[in-house]
């Protein structure tokens, strides 16, 4: 039956591959040790494992990836509420499938029903909704001053052609 005691050689080992920024599994696996045992080693020669400051950066850095993310979202979803709000007043194509022989027909109107322009005013404004909730405006009270442009658009819509 072989010793389990921890030899000054292993000692040092753990010191030597410590110091090149192994961690503790790493070190138990390349000395046939357990975690503990290496553990055990590291506090009595006064080095720890943790890695607060690696942790803490690789986290700002996964952060600031994901807040570049949310911005570029932002900016799709602020690109689709422009795209939609330009065919509030643009012709629109209707299609239908229908009679006996179910023929499909299509037709341009001029303008969307007023129903279909509630539908795209519902669209445009989640779309800037949460793109303002994805990434605000640096200026104060620039999210109220956009929601209260799009109140004002739906009300103009809602007058002129009537809130069927």
């Amino acid at each position: 039956m072989g010793s389990n005691r921890v030899t000054d050689e292993e000692r040092e080992r753990v010191r030597q591959l410590h110091a090149a920024g192994k961690g503790r599994n790493e070190i138990a696996t390349e000395l046939g040790r357990s975690g503990r045992t290496i553990s055990e080693i590291a506090k009595s020669l006064g080095i720890t494992f943790a890695r607060a400051p690696e942790v803490r950066a690789a986290t700002e850095v996964r952060q600031a990836d994901l807040a570049a993310r949310r911005a570029a979202f932002a900016i799709r979803l602020q690109d689709i509420a422009e795209s939609e709000a330009a065919k509030i007043n643009q012709p629109h194509e209707y299609w239908d499938w229908g009679g006996k022989e179910h023929d499909f027909d299509t037709h341009t109107a001029p303008e969307p029903t007023p129903g279909d322009k509630r539908a795209y005013m519902s669209l445009v404004a989640t779309a800037v909704d949460r793109s303002l909730k994805l990434s605000p405006p640096k200026e104060e009270g620039g999210a109220d001053e956009v929601g209260s442009l799009l109140v004002g658009l739906f009300d103009k819509l809602r007058a002129k052609h009537g809130d069927h």
